[in-house]
């Protein structure tokens, strides 16, 4: 459909261009609105009422879906987690909060107890201190001797050991002195050839020394 429609001129029955004033034909002037001009408007009035329709039904729906879509996003899922963004916090559906860990203590460790300190380490024979030396009269000879340690309960918790400097002129060996004892309270020296050693006896970190001399016979 042209936007400007033709006129039938009145008086050669010829149409033209609706912007002219006179037919280009036979020159009569334009009287009127001319012949299918009123169809003409009729038609245009009733396209612009159907675009008009047209429209509303476009808008009504337009607005039925926005609204439908606020509505469901206005009820986030049972199941869903809110999350932190960078903007607040999101939903994240199909999420289940995990249970946050107990944590579990770490166990104190018991101390060990600190052995006593001990103060002062002797050899004794019979009840009596050897302070420097002692002599053995002939090869094979045995003696008998034991350590007295200072405070006397310190002894249980150290090791005791005895030493000789040379086992070819004695030797050493810790013994038991009582049942339940401890080892190396007392130790048995041999004397094995002629000659002067160095015996030794250590207590936990404390130590005494003497001068062994064996005679030949």
């Amino acid at each position: 459909m042209a936007i400007i429609e033709d006129i039938k001129c009145a008086r050669c029955d010829r149409k033209y261009s609706g912007v002219r004033s006179r037919c280009p034909y036979c020159g009569a002037r334009r009287i009127g609105r001319g012949k299918y001009s009123e169809d003409s408007d009729n038609a245009r009035g009733k396209m612009l009422i159907g675009v008009l329709i047209l429209s509303v039904f476009v808008v009504a729906a337009a607005v039925l879906l926005f609204t439908a879509d606020d509505g469901e996003a206005a009820e986030p899922p049972a199941d869903s987690l809110l999350l932190p963004g960078e903007d607040g916090n999101v939903t994240e559906p199909g999420l289940e909060q995990a249970p946050t860990p107990t944590p579990t203590p770490t166990p104190t460790p018991t101390p060990e107890p600190t052995p006593m300190p001990i103060t002062s380490v002797a050899i004794t024979f019979a009840g009596n201190v050897i302070t420097d030396e002692f002599t053995m009269p002939t090869i094979g000879y045995e003696l008998g001797l034991r350590v007295r340690v200072e405070p006397p309960g310190a002894v249980e918790e150290h090791q005791i050991i005895w030493e000789s400097s040379n086992d070819e002129v004695f030797s050493v060996v810790p013994v038991v002195l009582n049942e339940g004892g401890q080892i190396g309270e007392g130790a048995t020296v041999t004397a094995i050839g002629a000659g002067s050693e160095t015996l030794r006896v250590t207590v936990g970190e404390m130590y005494t020394e003497l001068t062994v001399r064996v005679r030949a016979g």
